[in-house]
């Protein structure tokens, strides 16, 4: 499988705006970027006990001017709305050292922006110097590709990922650390390595499985990895050979999860049609007779979407407790169509047309 010159399901090096270039237009379901925040340091940082900080002082941050970083953000975010699906997703992180100039100009390359995120860390990096509040959080923007874009997101599922309640924009997860922080020679291998749950959590609610997710600075790998681990595909961009190299085993050490566990079984399940809806589109027809599954119960449809029961009406739930002497029902269980000499029970028309709505 390729994307342009690229096969997907690996991590490619080079410039990431020189590879995004060769991409097709509209071939990403979803963008997660974490570029060079530019955080502008000049002295190196030591602890109270005057251990040097391992700070973020690779060169690959450093920029000689705003302009100059932000003639190097419109460059990819140009690339990246070029390749971004119209109903896809873009993520990008940051701090506040870089997040509000990549949101502006993340508007003005014409995406929406839908939400913004606040990573929340529970063990953030003390300020050793005492000269401003500990910086215990990061900031992802989510964007689309325009105003009208029909974006996937799985809200359902993310509520009950959240214990039935309704996810924020506060995110609180703990920094990289134990067996998941990659390490080379004893010391972190990767100075901005981002923590699975957060990826985790971005790809849940905004793609599908087999969409494929795109990073143009795929660094310690974190994107990939969890992209193959819930099923989709993925294609990376690094610039430095060594991230690569690092990613690429972590991916090797890394499985799918069986297909069956990727289902978004609760937002299908919830999604509501009401039976007017079916009506309305002329899957089942006014006039035509629903009946219970045993034959001995049978009702007409109105146009309203009524139904006409020995002289009473009401909604397909009121009429099927009528018709069951109970005092509550559920009509999408009890009543069925005949069509070709079967009987489909009335539920697994609704399905049909989720199914049909969500393709």
């Amino acid at each position: 499988m390729k994307a342009g010159p690229y096969e997907v399901n690996k991590i490619h090096c080079g410039d990431c705006i020189t590879m995004l270039g060769r991409l097709p237009a509209d071939s990403a379901d979803l963008i997660f970027a974490d570029p060079p925040y530019n955080l502008q340091l000049e002295d190196d940082l030591y602890r109270p006990d005057h251990s040097k900080v391992n700070a973020v002082n690779d060169g690959w941050d450093k920029f000689d001017s705003f302009g100059d970083y932000d003639e190097f953000t419109a460059a990819w975010l140009r690339e990246c709305h070029r390749v971004l699906k119209p109903a896809g997703s873009i993520w990008v992180i940051g701090t506040y050292h870089n997040i509000f100039r990549v949101g502006t100009i993340l508007q003005d390359t014409g995406f929406w922006i839908l939400n913004d995120i606040a990573w929340i860390k529970t063990n953030p990096m003390p300020n050793f110097r005492g000269t401003r509040f500990t910086n215990a959080h990061e900031t992802l923007i989510w964007a689309i590709k325009s105003k009208s874009s029909r974006y996937t997101f799985h809200y359902r599922s993310m509520k009950t990922y959240n214990d039935d309640l309704q996810m924020r924009s506060d995110w609180v997860i703990p920094v990289c650390r134990g067996p998941e922080r990659v390490k080379d020679e004893g010391q972190r291998a990767h100075s901005t390595q981002k923590p699975e749950e957060l990826l985790y959590r971005i790809i849940i609610a905004t793609s599908d499985p087999g969409g494929l997710v795109l990073d143009p600075f795929t660094g310690s790998g974190t994107s990939a990895v969890v992209a193959k681990r819930l099923g989709r595909n993925f294609l990376g961009f690094e610039l430095n050979a060594s991230y690569v190299t690092m990613a690429s085993k972590r991916l090797e050490q890394t499985t799918t999860l069986d297909k069956k566990l990727l289902e978004y079984r609760d937002d299908r399940v919830r999604t509501r049609v009401p039976f007017g809806t079916l009506v309305g589109n002329g899957i089942i027809s006014p006039g035509e007779y629903l009946w219970s599954q045993d034959g001995k119960n049978n009702a007409e449809v109105q146009a309203d979407a009524s139904l006409l029961w020995r002289g009473k009406t009401g909604s397909v739930h009121s009429i099927a407790a009528l018709a069951s002497g109970q005092a509550r029902a559920n009509g999408w269980t009890f009543w069925y169509v005949r069509r070709n000499q079967r009987m489909i029970c009335i539920d697994e028309l609704r399905k049909k047309y989720i199914k049909s709505c969500l393709a």
